[in-house]
């Protein structure tokens, strides 16, 4: 280990689980997560956790390898979507769930973030999402009040790194991960590249270091969620 370079997951995450914690994690589907966290985190046993994330893997990769250990016990999220063991874990009454409107959950994050402890939005208006929430007029218009999110830690996933931290992340795999990690009181990033300080272009870092807190080069499977084929067309 230097400075904030660890050499595996369990280093990363030594000392920062807890049962009862809240994480964030980073991802859309299954583009961007942070799988060798995960599987530490599973491997630790940490339980009673409530994570923040858009969904929760599938079954039997990403969160969902969580959700099968029964270390969860929240979810907030905006997407059961692909997961069969969330939505029974969900639907028995086994597993708490708040749902979010996808946009506001990620500007929750970007709030925290931000040190902004709440917004109005319209989105969510007159629905079960506005129930017990603050609402207010603005311009003859309603908006009900959201609350910002922080996380005990937050874990992400990036593309390359230097060793102060600062982060490129790939295209689409950008997705939750710079809101939350810097929503995090603690952050870890695995990534699939680590370059000397100097060698990235500072109009290219989409998280600056300041926000990154540990550093561990991972080996990723990168699954694709859902596969669509077509058949060849005979010669």
């Amino acid at each position: 280990m230097a400075g904030k370079i660890f050499q595996d997951a369990k280093g990363a995450l030594e000392g920062k689980l807890f049962d009862g914690m809240t994480i964030m994690a980073g991802g859309f589907g299954l583009c961007g997560i942070p799988e060798n966290l995960i599987a530490e985190i599973k491997r630790a046993g940490a339980k009673n956790l409530t994570v923040i994330s858009n969904n929760a893997g599938v079954d039997g990769f990403g969160l969902g390898v969580l959700l099968n250990t029964k270390q969860v016990k929240k979810m907030i999220s905006s997407y059961v979507g692909e997961n069969k063991e969330f939505e029974r874990q969900y639907l028995s009454g086994e597993l708490e769930l708040e749902f979010n409107p996808q946009g506001t959950l990620a500007e929750r994050c970007r709030a925290g973030g931000a040190g902004i402890p709440g917004f109005y939005t319209k989105t969510g208006v007159g629905t079960i999402v506005a129930d017990g929430k603050e609402h207010r007029e603005f311009n003859g218009q309603t908006y009900i009040l959201e609350t910002a999110l922080i996380s005990d830690l937050s874990i992400v996933k990036a593309w390359k790194a230097d060793a102060q931290g600062n982060l490129i992340i790939r295209k689409t795999a950008r997705n939750f991960n710079p809101d939350m990690a810097t929503a995090g009181k603690f952050c870890v990033a695995e990534v699939e590249e680590i370059v000397p300080v100097g060698s990235i272009d500072p109009d290219h870092i989409h998280l600056p270091g300041i926000f990154v807190n540990r550093i561990i080069q991972g080996k990723f499977e990168k699954r694709i969620e859902q596969r669509t084929v077509r058949k060849r067309a005979a010669a």
